[in-house]
């Protein structure tokens, strides 16, 4: 009771001491027109962009071994031109890098002003996080199997789109429910559902989902849906009897030993938690959740989501007779360059993203401000990055 009392004074402080800066508001952060110091600093208070719920570490502080031999530099090829990690860090508006070998630190650096104390919003990283917090609700038996429809945990779903849709074809982002995710157009199924968030009104996610309309049946067709991850959240919720922040907290963030309480945003002050996004944690907070991914999310040895998860979590799956580059809410690496092999992500908007690498045990955390929501076309490429360190490192 006294950590949380401490933590909201903190938080007051903090909104307080950021009033004289300019911030944006969640509209303006998804069209993408932020000033670049806006958008950090904004980024950096993530907290007032919607309610939040505590995310409590608590005990020892898990170490993150510091490696013999660091990273001083790499050279990597994007768009038919050579580049190095200077210019990475700077095309991309890297705010925070962290890049871990067999368990240990090879190369920790922040830039546009952000630190070891700065907690920074994971956008769609968090459903990764989510996932996996299905995975470990699975292996309690809370959640009995991935093929329950999801309406049996939320029966208010019942005769809607959502009818006869399991919880791995939505894990898969595969439920035949129809979805437009483009966060700049506000016609869009997302910024309708960003203006249901903005309500904050207990029930007002759920009930906008279960409105829509369907496009094939489960299973039939491929649509990444924000909204779709959403109720993950409240699935684990209903499951767990528990807020997705405490069961967040209890399941990995204290077994952990994480350095930093999170944040996760909230549908409206003290209801269900959005975990399609907005957790905000420190940068080496997001590289020991890494390192659980990467060693097969066993925390002492004691297993906590069921053998073989990311394996599959993180692999590419067949629907409707095709095959997708999408795991469970992970993204696997397409094929094609063999040092990724194995490998698979978490993506969020504005250039977060979580590279893990079993096969190298390699773990790259990049958090970043890039300037529109999706800049894919601005930006060197991340993905060949990666293979540029993993080669240095092999």
């Amino acid at each position: 009771m006294l950590r949380r009392l401490i933590f909201a004074i903190v938080l007051m402080a903090s909104g307080a001491s950021v009033q004289a800066q300019e911030l944006a508001g969640a509209r303006q952060v998804f069209d993408g027109r932020m000033l670049p110091k806006v958008e950090v600093a904004t980024f950096e208070h993530s907290e007032t962009i919607f309610p939040v719920k505590v995310v409590e570490h608590r005990g020892p502080v898990r170490p993150l071994p510091v490696a013999v031999k660091s990273l001083k530099n790499i050279s990597f090829e994007s768009g038919g031109n050579s580049f190095d990690l200077f210019d990475y860090l700077a095309y991309n508006r890297v705010a925070g890098l962290l890049i871990l070998k067999d368990g240990k630190v090879v190369l920790e650096d922040y830039e546009l002003g952000t630190g070891p104390e700065t907690r920074w919003p994971s956008f769609s990283i968090a459903k990764s996080v989510s996932s996996t917090l299905v995975g470990a609700a699975l292996q309690q038996g809370l959640i009995k199997s991935l093929d329950e429809p999801i309406t049996q945990y939320l029966p208010e779903l019942r005769g809607g789109a959502y009818e006869g849709v399991s919880i791995r074809n939505m894990l898969q982002m595969a439920s035949g429910v129809k979805w437009d995710e483009t966060y700049t157009d506000p016609k869009s199924d997302r910024r309708k559902l960003l203006e249901a968030q903005l309500t904050s009104k207990p029930g007002a996610i759920l009930a906008h989902m279960n409105g829509l309309q369907k496009a094939g049946s489960p299973g039939s067709i491929w649509n990444y849906s924000t909204g779709e991850s959403f109720l993950a959240g409240a699935i684990l919720e209903r499951a767990t009897h528990k807020a997705l922040a405490t069961y967040l907290s209890e399941t990995l963030w204290t077994p952990l030993g994480m350095e930093k309480d999170a944040t996760w945003w909230t549908e409206s002050k003290g209801g269900m938690g959005l975990s399609g996004s907005g957790l905000g944690a420190t940068l080496r907070d997001y590289g020991r959740f890494g390192l659980f991914v990467q060693q097969d999310g066993t925390i002492d040895e004691k297993r906590i989501v069921p053998e073989g998860w990311f394996r599959e979590a993180g692999s590419a799956h067949m629907i409707g007779g095709k095959k997708v580059d999408y795991g469970y809410f992970w993204w696997p690496i397409p094929e094609g360059d063999p040092i990724h092999r194995g490998a698979f992500q978490a993506i969020g908007i504005f250039g977060q993203h979580m590279y893990i690498n079993p096969q190298e045990k390699l773990v790259i955390v990049v958090l970043s401000a890039r300037p529109k929501p999706d800049s894919s076309t601005h930006i060197l490429s991340d993905v060949a990055f990666f293979a540029a360190v993993a080669r240095t490192l092999q």
